[in-house]
Formats: C-alpha cells, sequence, structure tokens
C-alpha cells in the first residue's frame, strides 16, 4: 500500500508552532493549492486549502522562516482521525509533512511581501525561468565543481 502525498502551493496564513510537553516542536499550516482547470461561478480560479502537519526540525525551520503567502513544496502522507465535538464526531484529514521545502528566493519572497503580499499575488505561468548565473570565480560555492583548483584532462575522464 502506498499513501504518498506531494503538494506545492502558497501558506495561507504564518505557520503556528506549539510545543509538546516532553519538547517536540509540533507546526500546523494550510496550503492553498490551485485546483488545475476549474473556476467558480465568478471565473475565479479555485484552490484547496489542505492542513499539513510538521514535526521536530522542520516545524522549527518552518516557524522560522515561514510567512504567509510563501511558496512551499509539501513530502508527506495523509493521516485521518476523529474527535467528539459537542456530541458530534468530527472527522478529521491531515496531510503530515516528511519534508517541507520553500521554493522561493529570500529576495522574491521579500519583493512579494512589498508589494502588499499574497492578496495580489497573480502567478504568471507563461514566463520564461530565469537563466542561471554562472560565476567563474572560486568562490567555495560551487556545486558543480569547476573551481575545484587543479585540472582535469579528457584523459582522466572514464569516458
Amino acid at each position: 500500500m502506498i499513501n504518498r502525498v506531494v503538494l506545492v502551493g502558497r501558506l495561507t496564513r504564518d505557520v503556528e508552532v506549539r510545543k509538546t510537553q516532553s519538547g517536540l516542536s509540533m507546526a500546523t499550516f494550510t496550503v492553498a493549492c490551485d485546483r488545475r482547470g476549474s473556476r467558480d461561478n465568478q471565473g475565479q480560479q479555485t484552490a484547496d486549502f489542505i492542513r499539513c502537519v510538521a514535526w521536530r526540525q522542520t516545524a522549527d525551520f518552518l516557524g522560522m522562516y515561514a510567512k504567509k503567502g510563501a511558496l512551499v513544496g509539501v513530502d508527506g502522507r495523509i493521516q485521518t482521525g476523529s474527535y467528539e465535538r459537542n456530541g458530534q464526531t468530527v472527522y478529521t484529514t491531515d496531510v503530515y509533512a516528511d519534508n517541507v521545502r520553500l521554493l522561493e528566493s529570500r529576495q522574491q519572497s521579500q519583493s512579494r511581501t512589498q508589494n502588499d503580499s499574497f492578496d495580489s499575488y497573480q502567478p504568471s505561468y507563461n514566463q520564461q525561468p530565469a537563466q542561471p548565473s554562472y560565476n567563474s570565480g572560486n568562490t567555495g560555492n560551487d556545486d558543480f565543481g569547476s573551481d575545484i583548483g587543479f585540472d582535469i584532462s579528457s584523459d582522466d575522464l572514464p569516458f
């Protein structure tokens, strides 16, 4: 059996972090995910609002860095539950996050919040992706190893 969920969406509010009695961090947050090709009666895009839960370091990370409107990717599993309120059974469905990633840079996040935040955000899906920039100087942060300090000839390559 497989129970896997992958979500990409925006946080509807700031992440709420609480501590259990044993000291574990628990974060609850809601992700708004657009329904592809679905519009309401006024022609507005419709969305699902999915409640998510994260624990431990993931919860602490989200509490510090994730704010309302942030674009996030959530990888986890669905967990259902129920409880009694006023004599009625209330059923819940949550995504328990195994991994959460912030999907926009700090600069993009700050420019979005300066432009009157989430309420005025209109996604543009037809824009060309940003071209990567490569730095020829030795910064020590090169993920591809092009400035590793020694030369590699074609004779050294295994192919």
